[in-house]
């Protein structure tokens, strides 16, 4: 049985038309966290999103269109607010620990990592899955991280040979020990504490690397 899609976000006010959308979008999500993508049938995400198969078909052409709109809209959350930094203030190191806390808690939702395994699972026979989730999630916020860095070495703040290695490095560290046990149905999502506890280290690592000394 497919349990009730839960809401993930919501903005403060839709059309009739963007509401069917999101309503079809989180029935689709709920299915293929449940039986996976191929398993998955446009009838079963019909019935989970409490449409017909006809409006279903109004808004999405198949099963591979729909599932592109769920990872981009994933993505797009994932990534809402978590890097936006503000080249401007000095504080380099409260600045990564305040996005890097954002971007773990932004990671480690279970539901999230549902659609991110489905990703993972079909990339190789459907390679435009992948593109897209990487274009639209990781590449977005691995930008703005290294125009950040690069922004802080203009400034006489840091030092680095290659932003983009330290961006990418940075970002991995902040999720250390934390994303892979929650990917993997091997642990619950990290506390507070301990999200706050690795991103310490990574930031402290980090600036003691590429702080203009």
């Amino acid at each position: 049985m497919i349990a009730a899609p839960l809401v993930l976000d919501r903005p403060a006010e839709e059309t009739d038309d963007s509401a069917k959308r999101r309503q079809i979008i989180e029935g689709a999500r709920a299915v293929f966290r449940v039986l996976g993508f191929d398993a998955a049938s446009m009838g079963e995400i019909a019935k989970a999103a409490g449409v017909s198969k006809g409006t279903l078909y109004v808004y999405f052409k198949d099963k591979d269109e729909l599932f592109q709109s769920i990872v981009e809209k994933e993505c797009a959350f994932q990534a809402e607010g978590v890097f936006d930094l503000d080249a401007r203030d000095p504080d380099v190191a409260g600045t990564l620990a305040r996005m890097g806390i954002a971007f773990v808690r932004a990671l480690c939702v279970p539901e999230r990592l549902s659609t991110f395994r489905t990703v993972f699972a079909i990339a190789e026979r459907k390679p435009n899955a992948g593109r897209i989730f990487y274009e639209t999630g990781p590449a977005v916020g691995l930008a703005k991280v290294r125009a950040y860095l690069e922004a802080q070495v203009a400034a006489g703040r840091l030092v680095m040979e290659d932003p983009e290695v330290a961006a990418a490095q940075f970002m991995e560290s902040c999720h250390a020990t934390m994303l892979k046990p929650v990917m993997l149905n091997f642990g619950p999502p990290p506390s507070a504490e301990r999200i706050e506890h690795v991103v310490g280290i990574a930031v402290k690592t980090f600036m003691a690397a590429y702080e203009k000394k």
